[in-house]
């Protein structure tokens, strides 16, 4: 399945069917985890953890087999990493019929952390469950899902721009790269947050994250970050398959932007 395909088709997914995991599946996720690289270039360190044999659980989940959490140390650029190469590997998981969450907060941190045997100069900003989806969601999955508006999302012109914020950029006007910036208003972000915001200008996508006042960074990292690693994967990912050129780039074109906004990252298009 195309990765677009994936990530339109994808859903967090809170109530499990409670069948075990296929050992053949674990093993195909656990061996992709290790080829997740990050254009940051930064390691992510994979934990497996059985749900049953550490007694991890989560009070948002029903019938998870098992958990997948990625660790790292704290560098510049960790949060973007990380988000980018967990949604890797959430992707893949989706093409194999295995069920997926991010979890940062509705968690026992520290038991989760040590399972995962966390370093001192490391940090494990999310994890997921893994497991089969039900045929139902359970009540509490789908009061969360209305609570955070999961199936809704801002529209094309609210997030992305032409030359510079005061444009709302067209899906018409987005030419080659439609899917890729469709891509990203398609992705996950903490209660649904969107927090990117992308301007096309000079032939380059400069991506903003677009800070919520409400949100206080937890643990020493911001979690919007970790929602910008993923939409700058969603882009990326979107773009090679519809066969666009893309260099990852840190260069901050200078672009007049609203105070709430904060630099990110670029894709020059080639």
């Amino acid at each position: 399945m195309k990765q677009t395909e994936l990530i339109r088709k994808r859903r967090s997914v809170r109530t499990f069917s409670g069948t075990p995991l296929r050992e053949a599946d674990l093993k195909k996720i656990a061996a992709f985890a290790e080829t997740a690289e990050n254009p940051y270039g930064l390691p992510i360190a994979w934990v497996f953890m059985n749900a049953k044999k550490t007694g991890l659980s989560s009070p948002v989940i029903v019938g998870e087999d098992a958990y997948v959490a990625g660790k790292l140390r704290r560098a510049p650029h960790a949060e973007e990493a990380f988000g980018y190469s967990f949604e890797r590997v959430v992707l893949f998981c989706e093409s194999l019929g295995v069920g997926t969450t991010w979890i940062a907060g509705t968690m026992d941190r520290a038991a989760f952390e040590k399972a995962a045997a966390i370093g001192p100069d490391e940090v494990m900003p999310c994890v997921s469950p893994l497991g089969y989806p039900a045929e139902k969601m359970s009540l509490r999955e789908s009061v969360m899902r209305k609570g955070v508006r999961a199936d809704s999302r801002a529209g094309f012109g609210e997030l992305f721009f032409e030359n510079g914020p005061g444009t709302p950029l067209t899906p018409e006007k987005a030419g080659g790269l439609r899917e890729a910036f469709e891509a990203v208003r398609l992705a996950p972000s903490a209660v649904n947050k969107q927090p990117w915001r992308i301007v096309l200008r000079g032939g380059s996508a400069h991506f903003y994250e677009c800070k919520n006042k409400n949100r206080v960074p937890a643990e020493g990292w911001d979690i919007q970050k970790i929602d910008m690693g993923i939409a700058l994967c969603h882009f990326a990912l979107a773009a090679e398959e519809c066969g666009v050129k893309t260099v990852f780039g840190l260069g901050d074109p200078g672009i007049p932007v609203p105070e709430t906004w904060r630099y990110v990252a670029s894709y020059a298009i080639g």
